[in-house]
């Protein structure tokens, strides 16, 4: 339906038929996988809740989640409630599994923001609302725990809306006793619009029963905050409130219908997801003001002609099944064996956990696992047309931690590519790549877990064995000083001799500079058809100089020498060249050159005077700090670092952060290194190189 007072498209009214899709987000140990359990109970998908501490819930099927006893990638259940179908996402806490949850709000109608009933944490929804916020998915906050909180309601609203932009409509309060240790705990609710109180049952549906007398001051001067929230976006319930009219319900529900599903307002709701408190209270308020996929689908700019689209946010590879596709049906229908764009559709399976059931054909709405369409990732859409991206799709997020990796059985190396290309396929925010320079293979991702999750994908998936240590730091070696060095190469042993005799002389160059060989040959001294051996030579040695490393930014060139007209070949100037070097070089002072890095860290601006200690402590060199654009409340913070001190820092960084501090980096120039810190990366090179 449209919203008369904005033009903008809301919709998703109770007995629509049409299947919505939501989104429960929120930080690690909010209760996400106990309310979704519950949630299932509830609508009769399941008949026995399970336990996250035990394992046995419907999220709990990965091996990775069991070991951890933490989510760590979309847990997704479809369940019927009362006569309207849900789809539920299920998404990971973890920052360094963020991707996973953004792609699961790129495609639902709502999201449910579940957090605990403490403010000083408060501050880990940030990342995550402000993607919510930039998307304008319209969500709920939904306060979990609330049986066993300590801290006012009022308190944690007032905490919520410092890191939520949007105005903020408590629907509950909470009904409290005391507790025979002098405690209180929450036993019930009540409800504002309808003015109605409710006892909370241990398991099952709240009950009601009469208002509580004690709780009549505080429920009205609520309900009178609500009101005057709806009232800012509407002029005839203000005019009421004005006129002191008591507002129709209807209104009351109309108004937060319309500015939930136009992403106005976040309503807060109370419950506690493992006692299935407010669990039926939240499914009614989903139900009555989520948006359908049409709704949804022309917020983001997708099309929705009626004929087969389909988005992909999520592949799994599976022994069994093969390669799968998660995608969210648009419109139209999509069918078993059905070709879209030249590319067949294999088996259509609906997601229960890790459960896979096959199904006909999936109407628009639905969340649905494609089979074996192999050219379709996580952000592309198919249809009649073809396979194309889809514009506003999450991008993964730069890596911030790294791990070289390597197959314990040298015969694996092949399938290592092949399962690193699917762990990949998997979840784009990991990516791996070959470093020349150290000659090791490197798996970059969100943090030390993430690493650790993939790793352990490996083996117990694609039965990789694998050998992990931190990265090698890419040191380079320089010189301070010339030199002039002759150098001859003659051996004798029966038939042709080798000879080659040359003079160098070398320079250092501007840092930057690279390599640079020059032929000062005249008459003929080095005929023409060796000098390109001799520069062979020259680069050769420079792969590995005096120190260990690679050399760099310096000149040589080829001032003189001999040859002999029988002896001379390619392979003896070479060698020549090889020699030259290695005598120079020592001469030359040489001196170790560490990589330094631009990093900018993003962080809440309480935390900066922190992060600039922790950067200082790490011997960078401050550039400055400046409030990070679109981002209320943060800094970011320009620094120079040496790249062995940025390898570990996330993990400091999320420490003094609340878990939400990241940083980006280039890099910048090599910067001279001396003292202990260059005799240990020294002696560990030549340790290497006896190896």
């Amino acid at each position: 339906m449209t919203d008369l007072k904005s033009g903008a498209i809301t919709g998703g009214r109770p007995g629509s038929g049409a299947h919505r899709v939501v989104a429960l987000c929120g930080p690690y140990l909010a209760g996400k996988t106990s309310l979704l359990e519950s949630i299932l109970y509830a609508t009769g998908a399941i008949g026995r809740r399970g336990s996250t501490r035990a394992g046995t819930s419907i999220g709990d099927g990965a091996a990775e989640a069991r070991k951890r006893g933490m989510g760590t990638e979309l847990n997704i259940a479809s369940v019927d409630y009362l006569g309207d179908q849900w789809t539920f996402l299920d998404a990971p806490g973890s920052i360094e599994f963020q991707h996973d949850t953004f792609a699961a709000l790129a495609v639902c109608d709502a999201a449910v923001v579940v957090c605990e009933p403490s403010p000083e944490r408060v501050l880990a929804l940030a990342p995550l609302l402000k993607y919510i916020e930039d998307h304008h998915v319209p969500h709920i906050f939904f306060i979990n725990k609330i049986d066993s909180a300590q801290v006012r309601v009022r308190d944690m609203l007032a905490a919520l809306q410092t890191v939520s932009t949007r105005k903020l409509v408590l629907r509950q309060v909470p009904i409290r006793r005391g507790t025979a240790d002098g405690a209180e705990e929450t036993i019930g609710y009540v409800d504002l619009v309808s003015e109605r109180a409710y006892r909370y049952r241990s398991s099952g549906a709240s009950d009601l029963i009469e208002m509580p007398a004690e709780i009549l001051p505080r429920e009205a001067e609520a309900r009178r905050e609500m009101l005057e929230t709806l009232s800012e976006f509407d002029d005839a319930l203000l005019e009421q409130l004005i006129e002191d009219v008591a507002p129709e319900k209807s209104l009351i529900y109309r108004d937060l219908h319309d500015e939930f599903g136009n992403d106005l307002i976040a309503p807060v709701l109370l419950g506690a997801g493992d006692r299935e408190n407010g669990v039926r209270r939240l499914l009614k308020a989903l139900r009555h003001d989520t948006p359908v996929a049409a709704v949804t689908a022309q917020r983001r700019g997708l099309p929705s002609t009626g004929v087969a689209v389909a988005e992909c946010f999520k592949v799994l590879h599976q022994a069994h099944a093969g390669k799968l596709s998660l995608c969210r049906v648009w419109s139209g229908t999509l069918g078993e064996g059905q070709s879209l764009g030249g590319h067949r559709i294999g088996s259509l399976l609906r997601p229960f956990g890790q459960r896979l059931d096959k199904i006909a054909d999936a109407k628009a709405g639905e969340i649905v696992a494609l089979a074996k369409v192999e050219a379709l990732s996580a952000g592309q859409s198919i249809s009649a047309s073809g396979i194309a991206a889809v514009a506003d799709f999450p991008k993964a997020e730069p890596p911030v931690f790294a791990l070289a990796l390597a197959a314990r059985n040298r015969n694996d190396e092949v399938k290592l590519s092949g399962a690193l290309h699917k762990v990949v396929e998997e979840d784009p925010s990991l990516s791996f790549e070959p470093r020349a320079e150290t000659h090791e293979l490197l798996l970059k991702g969100q943090g030390e877990m993430h690493l650790k999750i993939a790793v352990e994908k490996l083996g117990g998936r694609y039965n990789v064995a694998i050998d992990t240590v931190a990265p090698r730091i890419a040191y380079r070696e320089t010189i301070q000083a010339g030199a002039s060095q002759h150098a001859r190469y003659k051996r004798q042993t029966g038939g042709h001799g080798q000879f080659a005799d040359i003079r160098i002389e070398i320079r250092p160059l501007q840092r930057g500079a690279g390599f640079r060989f020059v032929d000062k040959i005249v008459g003929g001294v080095v005929p023409r058809n060796f000098i390109p051996a001799v520069e062979e030579g020259l680069r050769d040695y420079l792969r590995e100089g005096p120190l260990g490393q690679p050399v760099v930014d310096v000149e040589v060139a080829l001032v003189d020498g001999q040859y002999h007209a029988v002896d001379s070949s390619e392979m003896s100037f070479k060698m020549a060249a090889r020699i030259a070097m290695s005598e120079a070089m020592p001469k030359c002072r040489p001196v170790l050159l560490e990589p330094i890095l631009k990093v900018t860290v993003a962080a809440p601006s309480d935390s900066t005077p922190r992060i600039q200690r922790l950067i200082s402590g790490r011997r960078g060199q401050l550039l400055g700090y400046d409030a990070r654009a679109g981002w209320t409340g943060w800094d970011e913070v320009s620094a120079l670092m040496p790249e062995a001190e940025v390898a570990d820092m996330i993990v400091e960084i999320r420490s003094v952060t609340q878990g939400v501090g990241t940083f980006r980096t280039e890099f910048d120039h090599l910067q001279e290194l001396a003292g202990r810190t260059a005799e240990r990366i020294v002696e560990e090179a030549k340790k290497r190189a006896a190896a």
